[in-house]
């Protein structure tokens, strides 16, 4: 049984040492030559530490280096907790005051990062340190044969509800077992050529990467101003023969916006899945049209189950008002549907949707609080220990059993008397040809639903045009568009964004 996710690029290197594994723009590295680099500066990092299960920071960008630095971490018995080289001072300091890590690795050629961390930590430019020949094979072997497959592999960030980043843990068991549900779920293979969309600080990259090494396929990283020109990128895609697009939502959407599937169709590609918010039927549906060969998956999950707890293999027409399902639990993973009291709700009622499994974190960095108020006790099992993590996700269980996502448990709303999901609202918004994109807020205090939306539309017929899919209760109060709606950093729409600007205009 595999106990280290190191594992995964040992054997891939003795079987194809000389196959490309990852490649940027600038770079791309062989397994075997990945092997060695990262032994090389994995010993660094062990003779520096010292120690094993210590978290080491990583500024990442889209680069082949930034792997490097990921494995050679890993290889040295230590978890790494990557962080965007471009974050403001103050939450990259207030991540890393958090960790307190003894080292934090700068892998880039042109770091922003370093500048704010001058005389804070010690920092180590993977640049300086010579390749060699795998660095102390002896010693990396010994410090991972202490490192157990409960421990941590990486701690991402996320935003917290207070302002305060969260760090969640996640360790090596975790990876392993969703990497080896998905790769022979999705059929995944060493002729695969994956396109990387995903920044590395943010965990749907986590499927690119460990895919990549235990199927000894390649990825390559797509650039970041490739998703301006959506023509361009498909261009990149086809040029670079890709055939699996493991992707978030949000950059399927621009691209099924962006009409450029009608005049570039990669001929290669027969693998999209995506995930990270609700996929809506009339984006896939302009997807299925230009690439009907392609097998298209829905995968749901927060960061604390180890990046997806369900999945949905699309095998049938959609229309473009129909719910696209979030479908089952991944293997070794249990779902719950449980109402306000923790009960479990009655077949085809919505319920809060609560995850079991080998998936869990460990919990959030440092936050004991926080941590018992989302990972609790099942409250179907009171005989032994038994963790549920909350995901705050409201779901219904469908007449074929299927999941279906409906909205985060804050975007039930009521007004005017009636209990409203905010996400069905917002579904019937995006299921308009004329819409492209959409998210509904509530204004508590003025008791009214705010869209903000994208549409060629003007402001009037878009709402009359609503009023014969939605009941009047259920219809937006305040329209406010856009250009385009603003995105985060892991590749969201940023509600808190379009909300703190509907605030400060009406203030």
């Amino acid at each position: 049984m595999m106990l280290n996710i190191y594992e995964y690029l040992e054997q891939s290197a003795a079987r194809a040492p000389e196959k490309v594994a990852f490649s940027d723009e600038t770079e791309s590295v062989t397994f075997r030559e990945l092997l060695r680099r990262t032994q090389a500066l994995g010993a660094h990092i062990a003779e520096t530490v010292g120690e094993i299960n210590r978290p080491i920071g990583v500024l990442t960008d889209r680069t082949v280096s930034t792997l490097v630095a990921f494995f050679a971490v890993v290889a040295s018995g230590n978890y790494y907790v990557p962080i965007d080289d471009g974050m403001p001072r103050e939450r990259l300091r207030s991540i890393l005051t958090q960790v307190s890590p003894p080292l934090v690795l700068n892998p880039l050629a042109h770091s922003k990062g370093t500048q704010y961390l001058e005389g804070l930590y010690p920092i180590i430019g993977c640049a300086d340190i010579p390749p060699g020949e795998g660095g102390s094979p002896q010693l990396l072997s010994q410090l991972r044969h202490k490192v157990l497959d409960i421990d941590p592999l990486y701690t991402i960030f996320t935003s917290g509800s207070t302002g305060t980043p969260k760090g969640i843990v996640i360790s090596h068991r975790s990876v392993i077992d969703f990497t080896d549900w998905m790769a022979e779920t999705c059929k995944f293979s060493d002729t695969d050529v994956m396109g990387n969309q995903a920044p590395f600080y943010f965990d749907l990259s986590v499927k690119d990467i460990y895919l990549t090494l235990k199927c000894g396929a390649s990825t390559h990283i797509l650039p970041k101003k490739l998703f301006l020109f959506p023509l361009l990128l498909l261009q990149e895609i086809e040029k670079k023969e890709i055939t699996a697009l493991v992707w978030a939502t949000s950059a399927f959407n621009l691209v099924a916006n962006s009409g450029a599937l009608e005049r570039v169709q990669p001929e290669k590609l027969n693998k999209v899945i995506v995930g990270g918010e609700a996929l809506h039927a009339k984006r896939l549906n302009l997807w299925r049209r230009a690439l009907p060969q392609v097998q298209y998956t829905n995968l749901y999950g927060p960061t604390e189950v180890t990046v997806d707890c369900t999945w949905f293999p699309i095998r049938r027409d959609y229309g473009d008002d129909e719910p696209i399902p979030i479908g089952y639990p991944c293997r070794n993973m249990d779902i719950l549907l449980l109402d306000e009291q923790l009960h479990l709700t009655a077949p085809g009622q919505p319920g809060e949707i609560c995850v079991r499994g080998t998936g869990l974190a460990k919990g959030y960095f440092g936050d004991w609080d926080k941590t018992r108020a989302a990972f609790i006790q099942n409250p179907l099992n009171p005989h032994y220990p038994d963790i549920l993590y909350r995901t705050g996700d409201l779901a219904v269980s469908n007449e074929e059993g299927l999941l279906v996502f409906l909205t985060r448990r804050d975007g039930q709303i009521k007004h005017m008397g009636y209990r409203i999901e905010l996400g069905e609202v917002e579904s019937a918004l995006l299921a308009q040809p004329e819409v492209a994109e959409a998210v509904c807020f509530f204004d508590r205090e003025r008791d009214k639903i705010i869209c903000c939306y994208v549409s060629r539309l003007e402001r009037n017929l878009l709402a009359r045009s609503m009023r014969d899919v939605l009941p009047s209760y259920m219809l937006p109060n305040v329209w406010i568009s856009y250009d385009a709606l603003p995105y985060n950093a892991n590749g969201k729409i940023d509600r808190v964004k379009l909300r703190e600007d509907y605030v400060s205009s009406n203030s």
